[in-house]
């Protein structure tokens, strides 16, 4: 059996060959630029040398490595390497292949990768072809394509691939590209003396457009017509370029609008995001750019139906009328006074005040495709089967109730308590806001209480026993409150740096893995590291990430202490040196100070790329809550403590003499301690405080904490400084305070971002 391999002989060119040919990388390290996706540390780089290859589709402009990369993929691989050409190829090449391959698989167990340029030239059967063989492992599928395969492969395909973006090539990587070819004996013109006249390289690079083919076709014709009257010349001769032959050489590109493809989808995309962005300006500036363009009016207007639901909803339930109206009127009127109708929609809806909350209709179809519930039986139809099964009883009337309103239970039983719509704040939603979630926490707290011998619900109170099942109520309370803070947390952090796609990232202290798992869905062609301290934290964090593919999960490493990893264990640990970014939420969980704080600035400024940025929430202890803060709002009955307990607690957060003992720096740092540690370092850095707040449910565990004298230097401290009588007579009174419930915790938090 005659293989085909994508290339004549693998590794090995022409030397008459066309320059961009001959040029080609034939290693990972050979290739120039799309450093996002093939750099140290990123998805498609380590699976390619791990050769772990699953289907892929190459999508991006010409010239930008899109076959380069299949090259260094057959270079590689152990797999048989095939080959077709979507322009020339049919069918009956399709089945040809697909039977070599099987019989590959079936008679010696060697996989095959099917290489296909220009895939979206096939139609829609060609393409459905070759589904099954790659659904089934026959072949794995490499594709390469110019245009969006979103819009062009077959959908089936694109889900069973994953989709790596090439970028048009920087200056900088086209005039290295350039100055490789020239100084290359074997491949390019090493051999003779190339030169370029002041301005002659750099226009070739500038008009090249980020297309690494078009710049060294126009390298080769410039150099081999430039002086000796045929080529080659003999070795060594010098050969300098001018200006004029650099600018023959080379034509500009017209730049269309093409309705059918990626530009068309890029504009409205712009038009988009400027309406929700709430940007007239940019709004009326693309919608001016589709109109001159000639896109279908009927298509904007589509576009603008939609967001009028999808991004303002209910802050102004007035926009969907509006648009249909504006669009029924264009219509009826054409060009070129329909300009009028669709700049009035657009600028409706780019100054209306916007709202999204319409997408948890999602969230109820994803609970309704996991669980079909009944009908409860007092919102069944009571016209039907009242009698013989009692449908439509207990339904309570909310129109024989003030206000028209009364809380009982519309959802299925099995889905108590749940809830899928949250105002925003935002226009008609904000005034709605306070009477919905008012109704709906009265709701929740009667479904919750109203089970089998209980009292009828209209005749409970709404107040919480602590002695009751009405406990576990505020645990639930105050589990979501917590959940809150959390989401709140990350998004602080995460707000604070700007995460493309294919960057790297670090994330110390991610015991929670609550940065771990937005990280990875934000770079799915990045890297996600994480450090824990322990051997059961990290195999907890990869119990989550087991459904994952293994080259999708995170790299989690165990690494004991609070400081980071130099460079040479970061590449031992993740096969990466250096990281976009460091996010870390308390990093230091036990107790901090100076010495700490310099030690990880020092590890985050060797392991960041120029460029880099480090974020992190640390709470102080500093800016904890005060007891004394709690004795005056929450305990009435021993406010006569309060004034000498606050004098207390502020000298032992702020004395660092030997009564406190060394161990003091712990609690006594503050936001201009971090600060100053990070400045030292090199950084250039920004710091918020951070309000923070929760319903906190206390126990008498923790007061056996905070007051064990031998235990708790807090306790200790503030011990002696109120004598044996009051520190007695606080702890009876904060025993008698969390007995009625929890109380509001406040504290403050501090927000560093770093940047080198």
């Amino acid at each position: 059996m005659q293989d085909r391999e994508l290339f004549t002989v693998q590794g090995t060119l022409s030397p008459d060959g066309p320059l961009a040919d001959r040029m080609r990388p034939r290693t990972l390290d050979d290739i120039i630029g799309q450093d996002h996706i093939v750099g140290p540390g990123r998805l498609l780089r380590r699976a390619i040398q791990a050769d772990r290859l699953s289907s892929l589709i190459f999508y991006g402009p010409p010239g930008t490595g899109k076959t380069s990369l299949a090259r260094v993929i057959a270079n590689t691989t152990k797999s048989t390497f095939e080959s077709l050409n979507a322009v020339l190829a049919g069918i009956k090449d399709i089945r040809e292949a697909i039977a070599r391959a099987d019989e590959r698989r079936r008679l010696y167990g060697k996989r095959t990768i099917l290489f296909v340029d220009e895939v979206h030239r096939w139609n829609k059967a060609q393409q459905d072809a070759l589904l099954p063989w790659v659904e089934n492992g026959t072949v794995i599928l490499i594709g390469a394509t110019t245009e969006n395969p979103f819009f062009e492969v077959n959908r089936a395909l694109v889900s069973r691939s994953r989709i790596f973006q090439l970028k048009s090539l920087k200056p900088e990587d086209l005039r290295e590209t350039a100055l490789r070819t020239i100084q290359d004996r074997e491949r390019g013109y090493g051999k003779w003396r190339v030169s370029f006249e002041e301005g002659g390289l750099e226009h070739l690079v500038a008009v090249a457009g980020g297309d690494a083919r078009s710049l060294l076709n126009a390298l080769e014709l410039a150099v081999e017509t430039t002086g000796a009257a045929s080529w080659p010349p003999l070795e060594g001769a010098e050969i300098r370029v001018s200006l004029e032959a650099a600018e023959e050489s080379i034509q500009r590109r017209a730049v269309l609008y093409d309705r059918d493809g990626d530009y068309h989808f890029d504009t409205i995309s712009a038009f988009i995001k400027s309406i929700r962005g709430s940007d007239p300006d940019a709004a009326l500036y693309w919608l001016a750019k589709m109109v001159r363009a000639g896109e279908d009016p009927a298509f904007i207007f589509r576009r603008m139906i939609i967001l009028a639901s999808e991004d303002v909803g209910l802050a102004d339930p007035h926009a969907l009328g509006v648009v249909i109206s504006c669009a029924e009127a264009f219509d009826r009127i054409g060009f070129p006074e329909g300009n009028f109708p669709l700049a009035h929609a657009c600028l409706y809806l780019a100054t209306a005040p916007k709202s999204n909350t319409i997408m948890t209709v999602f969230d109820a179809i994803k609970e309704v495709e996991k669980e079909d519930a009944e009908v409860p039986n007092h919102l069944r139809d009571p016209s039907r089967d009242s009698e013989s099964f009692g449908h439509g009883k207990g339904y309570i009337y909310p129109h024989a109730y003030r206000d028209h309103w009364a809380a009982q239970q519309y959802l299925p039983a099995t889905l108590r308590g749940k809830t899928f719509y949250t105002p925003s704040k935002m226009g008609y939603e904000g005034r709605i806001r306070e009477e919905v979630l008012r109704k709906r926490e009265i709701q929740v707290a009667v479904i919750m209480g109203d089970t089998p011998g209980d009292p009828a619900p209209e005749t409970t109170g709404l107040s919480w026993s602590a002695s009751s099942k009405g406990r576990e109520g505020w645990f639930k309370r105050l589990e979501s409150g917590r959940s809150a803070l959390l989401m709140a947390d990350r998004d602080a952090i995460l707000g604070q740096c700007r995460i493309s796609r294919h960057d790297r990232l670090l994330i110390p202290a991610a015991h929670d893995g609550l940065l771990l798992w937005e990280s990875l869905r934000r770079t799915p062609e990045g890297l996600s590291a994480a450090l824990v301290d322990s051997d059961a934290a990290r195999e907890g964090l990869l119990r989550y990430a087991a459904s994952l593919d293994e080259l999708e999960q995170p790299i989690i490493a165990v690494f004991p202490g609070a400081s980071l990893p130099s460079p040479e264990v970061g590449e031992a640990l993740f096969s990466c040196a250096s990281f976009d970014h460091i996010l870390a939420r308390e990093p230091w969980r036990r107790g901090a100070g100076p010495g700490v704080f310099r030690a990880f600035a020092e590890g985050a400024r060797k392991l960041l790329v120029p460029g880099g940025d480090l974020v992190i929430l640390q709470s102080p202890p500093l800016l904890g809550e005060r007891i004394s803060r709690v004795l005056r709002d929450e305990c009435a009955g021993a406010r006569a403590l309060e004034t000498k307990l606050a004098a207390a607690e502020e000298a032992f957060f702020t004395c660092r003499d030997e009564a406190v003992g060394a161990e003091s720096a712990r609690w006594t740092w503050d936001e201009s301690t971090l600060e100053q540690v990070f400045l030292e370092a090199g950084f250039k850095t920004s710091l918020t405080l951070l309000d923070q707040k929760e319903d906190r449910l206390l126990t008498e565990r923790d007061l056996s904490l905070w007051f064990d004298r031998e235990k708790s230097p807090w306790g200790a401290f503030i011990a002696g400084a109120l004598g044996d009588e009051d520190f007695t007579g606080l702890r009876t009174a904060l025993h008698e305070r969390i007995s009625r419930g929890p109380l509001v915790w406040r504290w403050k938090s501090l927000l560093l971002t770093a940047h080198l």
